[in-house]
């Protein structure tokens, strides 16, 4: 599964994702609740749970950088993109719960 996942998705470190999330879909796939408490600059909010429902909110043509609290629900949700035809996916290393840079909160 682990290794499935590296094909489909590409983890990056935080200075990666800082340089390309500003040209992407950045999506936050936590709970609503973790997402008011805090969120990286400039992100959408579509909880894994609603991930199935909400994907034609996501365009194809553009890269998609995903991030949660750690890094799990990310590679979940690059794993259900992928099979429905997505192909330009990244998630952050560790999450974030290691991100360092601007955030927002409601």
């Amino acid at each position: 599964m682990y290794f499935m996942q590296r094909k489909m998705v590409k983890t990056l470190t935080e200075e990666e994702f800082r340089a390309g999330y500003r040209k992407a879909q950045l999506i936050d796939v936590r709970e609503p609740d973790e997402y008011a408490a805090g969120h990286i600059l400039g992100a959408r909010n579509i909880p894994l749970t609603q991930l199935r429902m909400r994907m034609k909110e996501l365009r194809k043509d553009q890269p998609i950088y995903l991030y949660c609290q750690s890094g799990l629900r990310s590679g979940r949700a690059a794993q259900m993109l992928y099979r429905k035809g997505y192909r330009d996916l990244y998630h952050l290393k560790g999450g974030f719960k290691t991100w360092t840079g601007k955030v927002k909160k409601k």
